[in-house]
C-alpha cells in the first residue's frame, strides 16, 4: 500500500472523519483542500484562547531529541530544527475539533472548481506549459490534472500554510490524537532536513504537517517527491518543477493509466440497480454498457477494464462512470468529492466540459450527529449499518438503501432529511 499523502483526516478531520466506512479506496483520508484547513483555523481562532504550553514538554523534546539521534540524525540537523522549538496549543485545538456540519459534495465543488480557480488554472498551466508537459511526458499524467491538483490543495499555491511543520508535528506527537503517526512524521521531517532538501525556516504548511504546494506530509515526501529542476533538492515550497514531477511522480506510483480519462459523466437507465453504485463494485466498461449506461453524448464509454459507477448526489443527481486513474486520486485523497474536484477542474481547465446533471441542490444536508440518529434508527429496524459514527460510508448506505426499497422509494441510498423522518415514524 502506498504512504498515506498529504493532510491524513486521521489528524485532521475537516472534511472526513477516520472511519473505515470513509475509507473507501483502501487508503486513509484527510481533508479535501486547504479551504476547509483555513475555515477550521478561522473557526478555532474565535473560539478558543491559546493555552499555555504544558510544562511537561521541553522534557518529551528532549527524549525525543535522543531517539532522533540514535536514529541518526545528525547533531547539526537536530539543533537547527529542534532548538527553541514550540508547542502549538493551536495544533491541538485543530486537531480536536470535529465540525457537525459538512458541505455537501455540490457546495464543496462550487468553490472547488469556481470560475476564478478555473482561469487562474489555465493562466498557470501556459506559464508553466513547458515543465507541465515535460512531467506529463516522463510520468503519463497530463498537464492538466497537475495543474488542478496544485489549484486543490493550494489554490495554486496561494494558501498552503504558515505553521513550522516541525512545530505542529512535535505538537501532535506529543499530545495529539494519533501520537506515534505524528511522532513518525516529525522522524521523516527530521530526515528531510538532513538531506538538505529544505531548511527548517522554510519547512512550512498546514497544522497537520502537510507542506508545500501540493501538501505532502513528510513520509509521502520521502517516498515520491522528485527533483525536477535538477538543482539536487526536492522543494515543493519554491520549485515548481519539483511539484509538478512530485504530483505527477506520486499519481504515477498511485497507478495512473496513461491515455485513460478520470472517467465520464452517464446517464442511468430506468430501474438502475443502485447497489451497484459503490467504488467497490467494478466491472468493464461494456458490461456497464449492456446494462444500459451511456454518456450523455451517446458516444461510447471509455473503455475501463475496471470501472465503477457513483451517484455522490443520489439518483436525483449526476451519475458518473470512473475508471483506474479516479482511485488514483484516491490514493492522493480518499475523498469522492476531492477526486471529482480534481477531474472536473483538470477537465475545465483543458476547456473540456464540467458536470453538467443538476444536483439536487434543495437538499439539505444532514448534519453528524443527524446520520448517527439515522444509523441508530436503521439499526433498530433491522436494518444493520454498524456502530453510528455519523460517517456516510458504504455500510450505512447499503442499510439505507434497504430501508428505502421496503418503503418503495427509489433505493440509492442518499441520506436526506425526508427519509431520517420516515426512520423516526
Amino acid at each position: 500500500m502506498l504512504t498515506t499523502p498529504l493532510l491524513l483526516a486521521l489528524l485532521a478531520g475537516c472534511q472526513a472523519a477516520p472511519s473505515s466506512e470513509a475509507n473507501e479506496a483502501g487508503a486513509q483520508t484527510r481533508p479535501a483542500t486547504m479551504d476547509a484547513v483555513a475555515e477550521a483555523e478561522t473557526k478555532a481562532e474565535h473560539e478558543a484562547t491559546e493555552p499555555t504550553a504544558p510544562t511537561d514538554f521541553a522534557s518529551w523534546l528532549a527524549r525525543f531529541r535522543r531517539e532522533a539521534r540514535a536514529a541518526g540524525i545528525g547533531e547539526a540537523t537536530l539543533a537547527r530544527a529542534l532548538d527553541g522549538l514550540r508547542y502549538r496549543p493551536r495544533v491541538i485545538e485543530l486537531d480536536r475539533s470535529q465540525p457537525e456540519f459538512v458541505r455537501p459534495i455540490w457546495q464543496y465543488l462550487d468553490s472547488a472548481v469556481s470560475p476564478t480557480r478555473v482561469t487562474t488554472g489555465r493562466e498557470r498551466l501556459d506559464a508553466h506549459r513547458a515543465t507541465a508537459r515535460e512531467m506529463e511526458r516522463r510520468y503519463g499524467v497530463p498537464a492538466e490534472v497537475i495543474v488542478a491538483i496544485w489549484g486543490i490543495e493550494s489554490n495554486y499555491g496561494g494558501n498552503f500554510g504558515n505553521f513550522s511543520t516541525l512545530e505542529a508535528l512535535a505538537t501532535l506527537a506529543y499530545d495529539g490524537r494519533r501520537r506515534d503517526f505524528a511522532r513518525g512524521e516529525l522522524l521523516a521531517a527530521l530526515r528531510i532536513l538532513d538531506a538538505g532538501d529544505i531548511s527548517p525556516e522554510r519547512m512550512q504548511g498546514s497544522w497537520a504537517g502537510a507542506m508545500g504546494h501540493t501538501q505532502f506530509i513528510p513520509s509521502s515526501f520521502e517516498a515520491y517527491a522528485v527533483d525536477g529542476d535538477g538543482d539536487g533538492r526536492r522543494d515543493i515550497w519554491g520549485s515548481i518543477p519539483d511539484v509538478m514531477a512530485s504530483t505527477a511522480n506520486y499519481l504515477d506510483r498511485a497507478g495512473w493509466h496513461a491515455g485513460e480519462p478520470w472517467g465520464v459523466e452517464v446517464r442511468l437507465p430506468d430501474g438502475f440497480d443502485y447497489a451497484d453504485t459503490e467504488l467497490s463494485t467494478r466491472r468493464p466498461s461494456h458490461e456497464w454498457a449492456e446494462r444500459g449506461v451511456r454518456t450523455l453524448d451517446g458516444e461510447s464509454l471509455p473503455d475501463f477494464a475496471a470501472a465503477s459507477v457513483i451517484v455522490p448526489g443520489g439518483a436525483a443527481g449526476p451519475a458518473f462512470l470512473v475508471g483506474p486513474n479516479f482511485r488514483a486520486i484516491l490514493r492522493y485523497n480518499n475523498a469522492t468529492s476531492y477526486a471529482l474536484a480534481v477531474g472536473t477542474l483538470a477537465d475545465e481547465i483543458a476547456g473540456r466540459e464540467g458536470v453538467v446533471q443538476s444536483w439536487p441542490r434543495a437538499e439539505q444536508p444532514l448534519s453528524r450527529s443527524q446520520v448517527r440518529e439515522m444509523q441508530r434508527l436503521l439499526n433498530q429496524r433491522g436494518f444493520e449499518v454498524g456502530a453510528p459514527d455519523g460517517i456516510m460510508g458504504p455500510n450505512t448506505r447499503r442499510g439505507l438503501r434497504e430501508f428505502q426499497a421496503a418503503i418503495g422509494t427509489t433505493p440509492d441510498g442518499f441520506a436526506t432529511l425526508n427519509l431520517l423522518e420516515r426512520l423516526k415514524r
